[in-house]
């Protein structure tokens, strides 16, 4: 999707009018320069997809630059596997950045920084525990008290500060504060910590540093050494903010940039926190980052999930000033969205029930031609091998059919689309009572599934030809918890997890035409739902995914359950 339609699909939101207020107004010499700063220490979720498509997708509208920039200041929980990660994800999504950085290439430009504030009598080595330094604090009732450290001498904080990055000492044994207000009505600016002693090999400086700066100190510095205009944050931030005009009003950096934030992303029935979703991952709930039921965007890709989908529909929903949970069915609108304009259809059976064709030869097969998508001829079409013994969805037949039914049962005429008209006229069944296979009769003049007289035919069933069809693993995927809100209250997410968000079916039985889709690659079976190729598939043997249901089950679910039924 390209910027334009992304800008003429989203209505305004104030971030786009303030920036246009600012390239209208000159600031910054009109110049926008944004940035996307993810911490490796997990993949990309649903929730930075929103981000992404801010910090990119302003830039790109006002013709200005973005930059991508992993926020690396934590190596105990940082990876290099996390890093090429969220690169893939990114470009899956569509965007390029214009440069990529690291913390990490500032370290000493912030160790720098730091030893001019301490110099400017503006930071201090404190020695007390962090339990101590937490107490001291206070709270928003409670005023803070100053450290008995507080006051000392710029050089003898100059040397404890050498000695911390030369290794002298342990973890917990000194941080570097800065001295602000220990009174200040913002927690946040109660001489806030800038580093701590963490003797931990970093994945990309390897044992060079034994301090680490905090992020609240780096950001803010490395937006203004890249010279960010607009350092767009979620409003988790914003009480964080007057910290980050602090570090970048005191220390010797030439940037001048400004923190905005919007309303991060919550989605209904789904988790947004790294550290819960990687619980999930290291607990065995799922299967890793990039299982299809976790809502990673390497999963979401797995799935099957369109990028443009998830463009779309960050654009849709907007940016706003107040948190709140954004309805799921919303998202999938915009997936079973895209998929319909772009999903290529197939026919597939899941549950398959054998039917014979009594009067059509027993040696002979044939071709129907079937579209690959019904609204855009320009797809083409694939050929649909028929003969004397085919499969039929289970549940598209019953032994006694309910008022209104237009599928198979005894005596009744459907057709078989884009093929014929047949008629049941035999059940077989095993001892135990188990239809096992359906005796009909087709008309060869219905062939290509028309009417030869008129007469009205209201079924149409999905169906595949039994010698010439593809087995299959499939595995139908749906909403990872039961809940909209999944840790409402003091409830432990993990009793919320909906242990059908993932069934595996075997046997199932696609059409010939499936065997030459590629790994990823999405379709619809008709009828039945949207799915894609799975990397487990082997030649001949394919694994789909289903990448979500044709219609909104959920809805008349929870319907019925308001009801009471």
């Amino acid at each position: 999707m390209s910027t334009s339609e992304r800008s003429e699909e989203g209505a305004s939101n104030f971030i786009r009018e303030m920036i246009a207020a600012d390239v209208e107004g000159g600031k910054w010499g009109g110049r926008v320069h944004t940035r996307f700063p993810p911490e490796p220490n997990g993949y990309l979720h649903i929730g930075h997809a929103k981000a992404i498509c801010i910090d990119f997708g302003m830039a790109a509208e006002f013709g200005g630059k973005c930059n991508l920039r992993f926020d690396d200041t934590n190596p105990i929980a940082e990876e290099v596997e996390y890093v090429d990660a969220i690169r893939r994800d990114i470009e899956w999504l569509g965007f390029t950045w214009d440069n990529e950085f690291f913390a990490s290439d500032y370290f000493e430009r912030m160790y720098e920084c730091a030893v001019h504030l301490i110099r400017e009598g503006k930071a201090y080595v404190d020695s007390q525990t962090l339990e101590q330094i937490r107490e001291g604090r206070g709270n928003f009732y409670k005023p803070g008290v100053d450290s008995p450290f507080r006051t000392r001498s710029v050089d003898e904080n100059l040397d404890l500060f050498a000695r911390m990055r030369a290794g002298e000492f342990e973890a917990g044994e000194h941080v570097l504060r800065a001295k602000i207000d220990m009174q200040h009505g913002n927690l946040n600016m109660r001489d806030p910590l800038l580093y701590r002693i963490l003797k931990q090999t970093h994945h990309r400086t390897g044992d060079a540093w034994n301090i680490y700066p905090m992020y609240d100190y780096a950001h803010p510095l490395e937006d203004a050494i890249e010279d960010i205009t607009h350092s767009l944050c979620s409003l988790e931030f914003q009480d964080h903010r007057p910290l980050y005009d602090w570090v970048v009003e005191n220390c010797p950096v030439e940037g001048q940039p400004e923190q905005t934030e919007f309303a991060r992303l919550n989605l209904g029935y789904t988790l947004m926190s790294k550290r819960k979703l990687l619980q999930l991952v290291n607990e065995g709930h799922v299967d890793g980052w990039d299982d299809p039921r976790m809502p990673s965007l390497s999963g979401m890709r797995r799935r099957g999930i369109p990028p443009e989908a998830i463009v779309r529909f960050c654009e849709r929903i907007g940016v706003s000033k107040r948190d709140g949970i954004v309805d799921i069915s919303l998202f999938e609108h915009a997936i079973r969205e895209r998929l319909n304009e772009v999903a290529p259809r197939y026919m597939g059976v899941l549950n398959p029930l054998e039917l014979v064709i009594e009067n059509y030869p027993e040696d002979e097969d044939e071709e129907f031609d079937a579209p690959l998508h019904p609204e855009d001829a320009a797809y083409g079409t694939r050929k649909l091998p028929f003969g004397r013994v085919i499969y039929v969805e289970r549940d598209d037949f019953r032994m006694q059919a309910p008022r209104k039914w237009h599928r198979l049962a005894p005596g009744k005429e459907v057709r078989l689309r884009y093929a014929c008209l047949v008629t049941c006229n035999e059940v077989v069944t095993d001892e135990s009572g188990e239809v096992v296979q359906l005796r009909c009769t087709w008309d060869p003049e219905s062939r290509g599934g028309t009417s030869p007289d008129g007469r009205k035919v209201r079924g149409t069933l999905h169906w595949v030809s039994a010698k010439h069809a593809l087995s299959a693993e499939v595995r139908l995927y749906d909403r990872l918890f039961t809940k909209e809100n999944p840790q409402e209250g003091d409830a432990d997410f993990r009793d919320n997890l909906n242990p059908d968000a993932r069934r595996v079916v075997q046997g199932c039985k696609l059409e010939p035409a499936l065997a030459s889709v590629e790994v990823g690659a999405g379709f619809q079976l008709e009828r039945i739902g949207y799915f894609c190729v799975d990397p487990d598939s082997a030649e001949g043997e394919p694994v789909l995914n289903r990448t979500i249901t044709l219609r909104d089950s959920w809805a008349k679910l929870e319907k019925k359950l308001s009801k009471g039924g």
